[in-house]
C-alpha cells in the first residue's frame, strides 16, 4: 500500500511540476515573441534612418553624432535579436546527440525542478536584453526625430544602385562621420595662424592596425568636393623617417610648388617620428607658400597628436555586434539568412573566433559564400574553434592579434595534423595584377596546395580604394620537425 501511494502521489508530483513549466514557458515564449516583433519593427525603423543618412552629404557634427549613436544602437539590436532567433539550434543540436540523457533528466522530479530553474534564469536574461534594445531604440528614435527633418536638406550622394552586400563590400563600413569629420577639416581654414609658418593645418588620425586608417583618407581624398579643393594631392609613406624619406619628400612637394593652388599632403607613418624631423617636415610648407594647404597624417602610435593643429581623430575597431553586422552581411549576400537559420547560428559562432579582425572576415566569408552548406560550415567552426584554442594554450594569444602587431604566426591546415604553416611577415602593395601571387591563403589554410619553401601568397584583394593587396610570407613546417626543435632547445637550457 504505502508503495502505491508514493507512486501516486510522485506521479502526481511530477504531472504537476510538468504542468507547471509547460504553463510558465508558454508564457515566456509568448512575451518573447511580442518583444522580438517590436524590436523587429523598430530596427527597421532605425535602418531606414540609417541607409537615408548614409546616402546624403551631412556636414552638421551634431547630427553625424545623433547618427553614429544610433547606428551603434541599431547594431547592438541586430545582435540581440539574431542571438535570440539563431541560439535555439544550438540547443536543438546538442539534444540529438545527448536524446538518452535529456529523456532520464526530465523523469526526475528533482531535474524537474532544477531545469525550470535554468529556463527561469536564461528567459530572464533574454527578455532584459531584448527589453534593453528595445528601450535604448526607442529613445534613439525619439531623439532623432529633428535629424530627420533636417536630412531631406542634405543633398543626395550619387551612388550605384547596389544591393547592401554589394554596397558593404564595395564601400567603406561604418565610418561615415568619421568622414565628415575629415572632410570638414579639409574644406575649412583657420581663421587665425599663430605664425608665418603655420600656413599648414595638421590632422592626425591615429588607430590599430587594420583599424582603416589608409582606407578612410583614402575614400576622402577621392570625394569631389576635396578633389575640386586642392589642385595637388601627394601621397607618402615614412618608415623609419629617414634622412632618405624626408628627401624625397621635400623633392615631392617642391615639384608641385610652381603649379600654384593648394596643397593636401597624406603621410603614412610606420615607426616612430619625433619632433626633430618633425620640424624637418614642417620645414616643407615653406616650399609650398599658398595659404589654405592641409596635412594629414596617419599612425599607429599616439605620438601624432602632439603634431596637430586640430582635435586628432582617433579610430576604433568595429564593436562586437558592428562586426558581426558586416561579417553577416558579406557572407549571406543576396541570400535571405531567415531561410537558412543553422547557417546563421554557426555564422554567429565562426564570427566570434574571428576576434574582429576585418581580414579574416573577408577571407572567411569568401570561403563559406563558395558552399553554402550545413556540414561544411559546421567542419570550417569545428576547425577554427580547435585551431584558436590551441594556439591560445600555446602561445597566450588569439593569431589575429598577432598578425596586427606584424610578427609570426602559425596556422593550422585543415585536413591535415602533420603540417602547419607560419606566416613569417605581411605586407600590403599596389602593386600589378601579374606581381600578386597566384597562391592564395585560403588555397594554403583549406585547400590541397602545398607549397615548399618560403613562398608568398595573396591573403585578401581590398575592392575599396586604396585597393590593397595584402600579401603574406609562408613557411610550410612538418609538427615532428617543431618537436624535435623544441626538444633541443630545452636540452641546451
Amino acid at each position: 500500500m504505502e508503495i502505491f501511494v508514493s507512486a501516486v502521489l510522485g506521479e502526481l508530483a511530477t504531472r504537476s511540476i510538468s504542468f507547471f513549466i509547460s504553463k510558465y514557458s508558454k508564457s515566456a515564449l509568448q512575451d518573447m515573441e511580442v518583444r522580438l516583433l517590436s524590436l523587429q519593427r523598430i530596427l527597421l525603423r532605425a535602418q531606414i534612418i540609417v541607409d537615408e543618412a548614409t546616402g546624403r552629404h551631412i556636414t552638421n557634427q551634431g547630427m553625424l553624432r545623433q547618427l553614429s549613436l544610433l547606428r551603434d544602437a541599431m547594431y547592438r539590436g541586430y545582435y540581440v535579436l539574431d542571438a535570440v532567433r539563431y541560439g535555439g539550434h544550438q540547443e536543438d543540436r546538442r539534444q540529438q546527440n545527448n536524446q538518452t540523457v535529456s529523456h532520464s533528466w526530465v523523469l526526475s522530479k528533482f531535474n524537474c525542478a532544477k531545469r525550470l530553474g535554468l529556463r527561469t534564469s536564461s528567459s530572464t536574461r533574454t527578455l532584459q536584453q531584448l527589453e534593453e534594445s528595445l528601450h535604448g531604440l526607442r529613445t534613439m528614435i525619439l531623439d532623432v526625430t529633428e535629424l530627420v527633418m533636417f536630412l531631406t536638406a542634405c543633398p543626395r550622394l550619387h551612388r550605384q544602385p547596389y544591393c547592401m552586400h554589394f554596397l558593404v563590400e564595395n564601400c567603406m563600413f561604418g565610418r561615415q562621420m568619421e568622414m565628415e569629420v575629415v572632410i570638414n577639416f579639409l574644406l575649412h581654414t583657420q581663421p587665425f595662424p599663430a605664425s608665418d609658418l603655420d600656413r599648414f593645418d595638421v590632422l592626425p588620425i591615429v588607430g590599430a592596425s587594420r583599424a582603416g586608417k589608409s582606407t578612410l583618407v583614402a575614400h576622402v581624398c577621392q570625394d569631389e568636393r576635396v578633389r575640386g579643393h586642392f589642385p595637388r594631392i601627394v601621397f607618402f609613406r615614412l618608415g623609419s623617417c629617414s634622412g632618405e624619406d624626408i628627401s624625397a619628400l621635400r623633392n615631392e612637394c617642391a615639384a608641385g610648388s610652381g603649379n600654384g593652388g593648394r596643397l593636401l599632403l597624406v603621410i603614412e607613418v610606420f615607426g616612430d617620428l619625433d619632433e626633430d624631423q618633425w620640424e624637418t617636415m614642417w620645414s616643407l610648407s615653406t616650399l609650398f607658400p599658398t595659404s589654405g594647404s592641409k596635412i594629414i597624417i596617419t599612425s599607429r602610435s599616439d605620438k601624432i597628436t602632439k603634431l596637430g593643429t586640430t582635435q586628432p581623430l582617433t579610430l576604433k575597431l568595429l564593436s562586437r555586434e558592428a562586426f558581426w553586422y558586416f561579417f553577416k552581411l558579406i557572407t549571406f549576400g543576396s541570400t535571405d539568412p531567415d531561410m537558412h537559420p543553422r547557417l546563421v547560428y554557426l555564422a554567429m559562432e565562426i564570427a566570434k573566433e574571428l576576434n574582429g579582425s576585418l581580414m579574416g572576415a573577408n577571407i572567411t566569408a569568401w570561403l563559406l559564400r563558395d558552399n553554402f552548406n550545413v556540414h561544411f560550415w559546421l567542419n570550417i567552426l569545428l576547425f577554427m574553434r580547435g585551431f584558436v584554442q590551441n594556439h591560445l594554450s600555446k602561445f597566450g594569444k588569439h593569431p589575429s592579434d598577432l598578425l596586427k602587431g606584424n610578427r609570426p604566426t602559425y596556422f593550422r591546415r585543415m585536413g591535415t595534423t602533420t603540417e602547419d604553416f607560419l606566416v613569417l611577415d605581411q605586407y600590403q602593395t599596389y602593386s600589378a595584377q601579374d606581381e600578386v601571387p597566384n597562391i592564395t591563403f585560403q588555397d594554403v589554410m583549406y585547400g590541397n596546395i602545398t607549397p615548399r619553401g618560403i613562398f608568398k601568397t595573396l591573403a585578401w584583394k581590398s575592392r575599396i580604394p586604396p585597393y590593397h593587396c595584402y600579401i603574406y610570407t609562408c613557411e610550410i613546417r612538418e609538427l615532428h620537425s617543431r618537436v624535435v626543435k623544441r626538444k633541443r632547445s630545452a636540452d641546451k637550457c
